[in-house]
């Protein structure tokens, strides 16, 4: 039996619209990775205190939890990164350098919420264009070359989705609408040296 050309047009058409879905999925990936770096080139996290450590070795300690954005704020003392002689390279602000922290792991975050939307999107696109096709086109090996694609499409979008609805492990519960403070887990610390108080 003849496959219409119809069929493999369809899906060559969807294997290229749900390859674009993962491509769109894993540079928004790269994206935010690169972004992440980025915004804290030169510092160091310390799980262990929660801390992060400039380049001039002094400590940002835990300012605020903030439950709205899924983010931890970390700051800088004023009176130490006002004095800083690298100070006009890092920030600008007379309250301290701040270095921001995500919650909530890709694709949890905003941006990554919003570009795995869209490839849940497309992938939704793929599968209605192949179902359509199977209507119309259901000789049994039409079958066997649509069915493949939209197998192997339920497989990502099913991926995609269930990262995209999933609450990450120790992802916190909003109890407030207005960001919480959080207590610093450390007083003071300064690499290489005893802890201050």
């Amino acid at each position: 039996m003849t496959i219409q050309p119809e069929v493999f047009i369809i899906a060559g058409y969807a294997v290229l619209l749900l390859g674009a879905s993962i491509g769109l999925d894993l540079l928004a990936r790269h994206s935010h990775v690169r972004s992440e770096r980025y915004r804290t080139a030169g510092f160091t996290y310390h799980h262990k205190s929660d801390t992060w450590i400039c380049p001039e070795d002094e400590i940002l300690m835990r300012d605020e939890v903030d439950y709205n954005q899924h983010l931890v704020r970390y700051r800088g003392r004023p009176q130490v990164c006002n004095h800083c002689p690298t100070k006009t390279n890092c920030t600008d602000s007379d309250e301290g350098r701040e270095v921001v922290r995500a919650l909530a792991p890709w694709p949890h975050s905003e941006v990554g919420r919003f570009h795995r939307g869209i490839s849940l999107s497309i992938a939704g696109i793929v599968t209605l264009l192949l179902v359509v096709e199977l209507i119309r086109n259901h000789a049994p090996a039409e079958i066997v070359v649509l069915g493949s694609v939209l197998a192997a499409t339920f497989v990502v979008a099913r991926h995609m989705h269930k990262a995209f609805r999933a609450s990450p492990a120790n992802f916190p519960s909003p109890t407030s609408s207005t960001p919480v403070p959080a207590e610093p887990l450390c007083m003071g610390y300064k690499k290489g040296k005893e802890a201050k108080r």
